[in-house]
């Protein structure tokens, strides 16, 4: 398989991306990371673009991701939101556990709010459904629909104990 071949190849799959913890809030437009390749204090900040990027991107696709390399002396998250302010966060000599739990409570949605989105994710009423806990119970309440062979017997023509009849 062409997509399991490089450094790390778990973090293309879907079951990892999804894993992801971090859902951004809304207002947020741009998130970005700073950290150098070298230095023991950036170590968690590069552990956590090497595992967490790809999460992040993934779980959040209307968000614009970017990491800067060894342009800092210390690194940092930055995340701008869509009225124009900015956030620093620091994240100096902090392991990417860490980053990734302080990330979730600061600029994340919290879990009450991803529930109610979910359950209105799949509540979105749809007039072609029907039957039980959906807006109509049967077919035939739709208008131009043949009613109920129960309530209305079908024409002659309809039915096959007529129509395939012997003559």
């Amino acid at each position: 398989m062409p997509f399991m071949k490089g450094r790390e190849p778990i973090r293309r799959t879907l079951k990892y991306l999804n894993a992801g913890k971090l859902v951004l809030k809304d207002k947020v437009r741009i998130f970005s990371v700073n950290y150098n390749t070298y230095g023991d204090h950036h170590a968690g900040a590069r552990d956590f673009v090497f595992w967490n990027i790809p999460q992040i991107q993934f779980k959040n696709p209307e968000v614009q991701v970017l990491t800067m390399k060894n342009m800092t002396p210390s690194p940092f998250v930055r995340c701008y939101f869509e009225d124009g302010r900015d956030m620093l966060i620091d994240v100096d000599g902090r392991n990417r556990d860490d980053i990734i739990e302080h990330l979730v409570k600061v600029v994340g949605k919290t879990r009450e709010q991803l529930d109610a989105e979910e359950r209105l994710k799949e509540s979105k009423d749809n007039p072609a459904n029907f039957g039980y806990g959906c807006g109509r119970h049967c077919i035939c309440e739709i208008p131009g629909q043949v009613s109920c062979p129960g309530t209305v017997p079908l024409p002659d023509h309809m039915r096959g104990k007529i129509k395939f009849a012997p003559k």
